[in-house]
């Protein structure tokens, strides 16, 4: 039985490399763009140079390309967590994307906490490292009732 989530709905995924993050991460982040909901992505290292590689590649409409381009894909930490403060504080429907190894993933929760924990506005997708998380997989995706592939978000009981 997986742990219910106390206070926002928070999602898993997990990846290989960056190029892989954002090939899963990317028909997830252009949907909610077009319900007009807000993105973050913090990262513990700079994805801007493979995402402009990713999607140079992909086929999809020039305005969609520029959409998905304006997300901040740096690791710019303390400017995004402003943002995220200011989009609770205006009730903004927020998907933030936390990726990066375990530890960055919990400091960045713990850091975030105090400013989503009221919102039902806020979604999170903690994105783990495969290699590093590999031997405590079912450990991790335990605490998860919901993960994100390429095929969109799947209750973790039916994968």
């Amino acid at each position: 039985m997986n742990k219910k989530q106390e206070t926002k709905e928070k999602v898993c995924a997990f990846y290989a490399s960056d190029y892989h993050f954002e090939m899963i991460s990317l028909p997830y982040i252009n949907k909610q763009l077009e319900k007009d909901n807000q993105v973050i992505i913090l990262t513990e290292n700079n994805l801007e140079e493979t995402i402009n590689t990713v999607i140079s590649k992909i086929n999809l409409k020039e305005e969609k390309k520029v959409k998905i381009l304006n997300i901040n894909w740096k690791n710019d930490d303390l400017n995004k967590i402003k943002k995220i403060k200011e989009l609770v504080e205006n009730e903004k429907e927020t998907i933030i994307f936390i990726k990066g190894k375990e530890n960055y993933i919990k400091n960045i929760n713990n850091n975030i906490e105090r400013y989503i924990e009221k919102s039902k506005k806020i979604k999170l997708v903690d994105c783990y490292d495969l290699e590093e998380i590999s031997d405590r997989f079912d450990d991790i995706m335990n605490g998860y009732n919901t993960v994100l592939s390429t095929a969109g978000e799947k209750e973790v009981e039916k994968i």
